[in-house]
């Protein structure tokens, strides 16, 4: 019984003390750093899965994402008897709350406009509300989505949130399902998409989205860069039905060269860092699981596959 690293050789290094400490009699191996015999490995952690992995280790019973996401998994090609686990790990889920308020903070003040007056060299005064008097919406509210709701909840701003499912959150206007999209659309200034990328949610930031929000809207998307349909924002900013966006994710990553994202004065555009998986704590909760699955007890993190998340 083997568990195999796929990724970083910094993190894996970190892991391997980790599992030497935690679970010495469980072999913990590096891809392209130690030896393996494919037939013993029973847990792969990874974030893009090695190329042929399925046929490789014909034994696997568990695929653990290394990060929040997993939509980089080939889901569909897995034996339906391999679990998937996503990485529930604190640092991830704070450091998203943290880019979400942020990113709300600074559209809500039109940051965007103001840098831009600022490079034109021009000193120009524009109207600022308080955060009460400003709707922000979360796209996706599982832990990703609730932790952003509990970092804004001091500053002010007037919360709702939209899932698949029904939710109850103290101090949220709650929407759920086809049926409750356009009305959640209709009543905030801000929406933050952190939904899951599936089949259902891929390019949701399109025309027909921004266009059943109200005229000014500003949008954040740190989900995944398949939600946004990058053309579709780019018209919209500049037709004026959205002022603003603070992009983390993009399709592809990196951005090409010339990208209009890069430059459009509407646009805040950061590489992907809003929330990172932490070496040495993120391990902890990997050896956390692995010693649950030992167990027979509940993994912190599976995917329901019926569902995709």
């Amino acid at each position: 019984m083997t568990m195999l690293y796929h990724g970083l050789e910094a993190r894996g290094a970190v892991w391997a003390r980790i599992f030497a400490d935690r679970l010495p009699h469980l072999p913990f191996r590096r891809w392209g750093h130690d030896r393996v015999d494919p037939a013993e490995v029973r847990y792969l952690a990874a974030w893009n899965t090695p190329a042929d992995f399925i046929s490789q280790f014909p034994n696997l019973e568990v695929l653990f994402s290394v990060g929040a996401g997993i939509d980089q998994l080939p889901i569909a090609a897995l034996p339906p008897q391999i679990r998937i686990v996503r990485m529930v790990e604190r640092g991830i889920i704070t450091g998203m709350a943290e880019y979400v308020a942020m990113a709300c903070l600074a559209l809500h003040r039109d940051l965007p406009f103001f840098i831009s007056e600022q490079r034109a060299g021009r000193w120009t005064y524009r109207h600022t509300r308080l955060a009460s008097e400003t709707r922000v919406g979360i796209m996706g509210l599982g832990e990703l989505g609730k932790a952003s709701l509990e970092m804004l909840k001091p500053l002010g701003f007037v919360l709702s949130g939209w899932s698949r499912s029904a939710h109850d959150i103290d101090g949220v206007t709650c929407f759920a399902g086809e049926e409750g999209f356009d009305a959640f659309l209709a009543q905030a200034d801000i929406f933050v998409c952190l939904l899951p990328l599936t089949d259902s949610t891929r390019g949701i930031l399109c025309h027909e989205t921004f266009e059943k929000m109200p005229r000014g809207s500003a949008v954040v998307n740190a989900g995944r860069g398949g939600h946004l349909v990058a053309a579709e924002l780019i018209s919209a900013l500049d037709s004026g039905q959205l002022r603003a966006a603070m992009i983390d994710v993009t399709d592809p990553e990196p951005l090409p060269e010339g990208h209009p994202f890069y430059s459009h004065p509407s646009i805040f555009l950061t590489p992907h860092v809003a929330a990172e998986t932490r070496h040495g704590t993120a391990g902890e909760v990997l050896a956390d699981n692995v010693q649950r699955l030992l167990a027979g007890d509940a993994l912190l993190g599976e995917v329901d596959r019926s569902l995709g998340y």
